[in-house]
């Protein structure tokens, strides 16, 4: 028998040769955790014995033995690991957390080189979510507790590369999925109004209706919530995941997302005056801003386990159209004009989406309530990108 062959029976595990222990360990652990939670004992330590019998104390491999040490002991601050940390949400969610939990309790973590403020502002590591060895090192060696998952490639451009899609939001999220069972971490995954289709209640979209959405980023999203809603009730894992509106934030530059005309158009008010927008005058979508979105995700990661009903909530903050942004902007910069272009492609995916989610579950089990509202916001960001273009202007 040739020495590279590998030979797994999921039901026995079974090994010949040269086996993947890695994902042996885990799905043991998996196996052991779900033994656990059907015996009605959803602690994932109580299968610490029974893995030490497995395996032997000294036979553990490494990563099994630290496995169940990452969560924080009554009191403690969570290690928190943030994937896909450098783009639009990772960085503010990482100041946020910082703020809260200590600078060095928080890693931002990408595949990119960090910008020097970036990389100068607290912990940064290069992780690839497709490297499951990789990603499984950091988590040990860093203790981490709490998982954000950011990684993702968005609608727009994920309809252009369905490949890379695929492997980023499906593959990578279960390199994230089995991680964080594997080692008891309680692990966010934001979804999207990408996820509901042509065939969901639209205004508003509920939590609980047909969704069936029609790009790969929203079916990816679907999968997700799927996926970590099965985890938690099979293994006990603490899944949490946000279906976010789009999000309107001045420090980061627009990702490929078919709210990003709501970014862009304060860039082009500030700084020439003129804006062409791909969609309809008249399309009608939910938005946030980043603010609210980070502060509703640390209050979602922080609510007790017991009193969230879902896995999977909505939260809204304000619907609006490109005309109707145009109108609040214009208030402030009378001479902005807008061209509309319609791009067929990001339109056909907007006709597809909510006009306004219901958010009412979000608002009853947790708390959730937004501060800004669409006449905020605007006097926000235009304040944010033209203090940036003079800081610009003087460089």
């Amino acid at each position: 028998m040739p020495s590279q062959l590998r030979v797994c029976d999921p039901d026995v595990s079974i090994v010949i040769g040269c086996f993947c222990v890695d994902r042996c360990v885990m799905l043991l652990v998996q196996l052991m955790r779900g033994a656990a939670v059907h015996a009605g004992n959803r602690s994932p330590h109580c299968i610490e014995p029974m893995v030490s019998w497995v395996w032997g104390p000294s036979a553990q491999p490494s990563g099994l033995r630290r496995a169940h040490f990452s969560s924080c002991a009554d009191g403690d601050h969570p290690m928190v690991l943030i994937t896909g940390g450098l783009g639009q949400l990772g960085v503010a969610l990482a100041k946020l957390l910082r703020r809260r939990f200590g600078n060095n309790n928080v890693i931002l973590s990408d595949i990119r080189k960090p910008p020097d403020h970036v990389y100068n502002s607290g912990p940064f590591i290069f992780s690839d979510i497709l490297d499951f060895k990789n990603l499984r090192e950091i988590v040990v060696n860093n203790n981490i507790s709490w998982l954000v998952h950011y990684s993702a490639v968005l609608s727009a451009v994920g309809e252009r590369n369905v490949t890379l899609a695929k492997e980023v939001n499906i593959t990578g999220f279960h390199n994230i999925l089995d991680i964080a069972t594997e080692h008891s971490l309680r692990v966010f995954v934001p979804s999207t109004i990408g996820a509901f289709g042509p065939s969901s209640p639209r205004d508003p979209a509920p939590e609980l209706c047909v969704q069936r959405p029609r790009t790969i980023y929203g079916v990816s999203k679907v999968h997700a919530e799927l996926m970590g809603e099965y985890y938690h009730h099979r293994y006990g894992l603490d899944f949490r995941c946000l279906r976010y509106p789009g999000i309107i934030s001045a420090d980061s530059q627009p990702g490929g997302g078919t709210t990003d005309y709501a970014v862009q158009i304060f860039h082009s008010a500030v700084k020439t005056g003129q804006f062409e927008c791909y969609l309809r005058g008249d399309t009608q979508l939910p938005m946030m801003y980043i603010d609210d979105c980070v502060r509703a995700t640390v209050e979602f990661l922080e609510a007790p386990s017991d009193t969230l009903v879902s896995r999977t909530y909505n939260i809204n903050a304000m619907n609006f159209s490109p005309e109707e942004l145009t109108e609040q902007i214009q208030k402030v910069l009378p001479d902005l004009k807008v061209v509309y272009s319609v791009d067929p492609v990001r339109q056909a995916i907007a006709d597809g989406w909510p006009k306004a989610l219901d958010d009412s579950a979000a608002r009853r089990d947790w708390g959730w309530k937004h501060e800004y509202e669409l006449p905020e916001l605007v006097q926000t960001m235009l304040t944010h990108v033209s203090q940036g273009a003079q800081l610009a202007r003087a460089f």
